[in-house]
């Protein structure tokens, strides 16, 4: 099965050449997601894709780049974490001819009911080009009755179940979408008087766009050449819920996120870890790069000084959002190497924001001890793991959690640390702003759709 899941999304709806802009702002979201990339463009006659495996600059050189010019154009990038990954058919956007023209869409989430809506589809004739639930948006607007894109996208996006958050391109407009519940960021730009979609507003920072406000959760945008427009706000009175771990850990420190800075609430989780789990230490370390705010906010609170204990090789992947645990496992000493003159015969506060499977952070243990560290308290910016996501997370298995099977001193145990610490949930809610509107269902096992028994499979396995 082919599992997509936490990706990255950009579009922009302009003037003259906007290839680069795109192209910029998908390699500012390269750390959403590096298996593969791509970018549909229009410039008023041809509409036109390019798509490759691996990283941005990898997937679309800029020869290519130079044979797609178009004054708007949507871009993916792509993380899979199950299935072969190594597909190009599975790359976004996806592209069709369908009675309405040139439709191409990219998409960010998982659909809880895709395996059912897909059973439905083929049963009625539907043939299925790729593995990905995003393919479905295609074929259920391809069904549509509806007179244009809009009323076809407001019609066919009441079918879906959990998180799809998209953008779609004709070869008129720009759509935008959050769904309901609102898992996955989306957010609004505009850069002299073109206007623009970006998974984080990091991709708008690059290009010098100004952050304009979030899509809200439920509503669909359209960009047509002039301005931005509101045109439905679906799911009614529906209850937020916000992906915790977009804060935690997914999204870049340099982001604004469901209306607050990532970095601030990085820093508020760790003083919350200094204040709950203090250590007798000389310094304090991160597992760089994505819980360097979390370990500054746990230096902070705890008069620690702040120290570089581990050097990261910036050009491998990042090893959570990797689909084989052997190229995981087999990474980690690859991508970080300790600092023995630092580390030699000192006791080190670690701080991560996560533990998922273990394997990881006993890796990293272990190569801290022989770097000459005497004592290792490890510290974990979020709560124990103990149930999968089903809305865009690389958790798929029970199986595979090891807080799900194991109690903290266990943990601290099968890591080899001196002492282990977690965040709590109640902890994660004094962090942000309107707590009750976050998803923590990994944390907690409170799933805001369908039970995870109803989505355990979500479409067929056909790599």
């Amino acid at each position: 099965m082919s599992w997509k899941t936490e990706c990255g999304l950009m579009a922009v709806h302009g003037r003259g050449d906007i290839t680069e802009l795109l192209y910029l702002g998908l390699y500012a979201l390269q750390h959403r997601g590096q298996e593969g990339a791509g970018m549909v463009t229009h410039n008023g006659q041809k509409t036109r894709i390019i798509r490759g495996l691996g990283l941005v600059p990898d997937s679309m050189t800029h020869a290519a780049r130079a044979r797609i010019p178009g004054y708007m154009g949507i871009g993916h990038v792509r993380y899979a974490t199950t299935g072969k990954a190594t597909k190009l058919r599975n790359v976004q956007p996806l592209l069709v001819d369908y009675k309405g023209g040139k439709l191409a869409v990219a998409h960010n989430g998982n659909f809880v009911n895709a395996r059912a809506l897909r059973s439905e589809l083929e049963s009625n004739g539907s043939i299925f080009q790729t593995t990905t639930d995003s393919e479905l948006l295609l074929h259920l607007i391809a069904r549509s009755k509806a007179k244009n894109l809009v009323d076809g996208f407001c019609e066919i996006l009441e079918r879906i179940e959990g998180a799809c958050t998209c953008v779609a391109l004709n070869e008129e407009i720009i759509l935008g979408y959050r769904d309901p519940m609102g898992f996955r960021p989306l957010s609004l730009g505009e850069h002299d008087g073109m206007w623009m979609f970006a998974s984080e507003t990091c991709a708008l920072d690059i290009i010098g766009a100004r952050h304009v406000r979030d899509l809200e959760p439920g509503e669909l945008v359209v960009l047509d050449g002039k301005r931005a427009r509101t045109v439905a706000k679906l799911g009614g009175a529906t209850k937020p819920s916000l992906c915790i771990f977009e804060q935690i850990y997914f999204s870049r420190p340099d982001s604004i996120l469901f209306g607050e800075s990532v970095n601030a609430v990085r820093r508020r989780l760790g003083h919350l870890l200094a204040q709950r789990h203090p250590a007798e230490a000389d310094f304090v370390i991160s597992i760089p790069d994505s819980s360097n705010s979390a370990a500054l906010g746990f230096a902070e609170a705890s008069g620690l000084p702040f120290e570089l204990g581990l050097i990261r090789n910036h050009y491998i992947g990042r090893t959570f959002i990797q689909p084989e645990q052997s190229s995981r496992i087999d990474s980690v000493r690859i991508k970080f190497n300790p600092v023995r003159e630092i580390l030699d015969g000192k006791r080190v506060v670690v701080v991560d924001d996560s533990i998922v499977r273990g394997t990881t952070s006993r890796k990293l243990v272990e190569a801290l001890y022989e770097s000459g560290a005497r004592e290792i308290h490890f510290r974990v910016s979020s709560p124990p793991i103990t149930s999968p996501c089903y809305y865009g997370i690389d958790t798929p298995s029970r199986d595979e959690l090891i807080a799900s099977k194991k109690n903290v001193e266990m943990i601290r145990r099968f890591i080899s640390a001196t002492s282990l610490g977690f965040l709590t949930e109640e902890d994660l809610r004094a962090a942000v702003k309107d707590p009750d509107h976050y998803c923590m269902a990994c944390f907690n096992g409170a799933y805001p759709t369908r039970t995870p028994e109803d989505a355990r499979t979500l479409l067929f396995d056909r790599d």
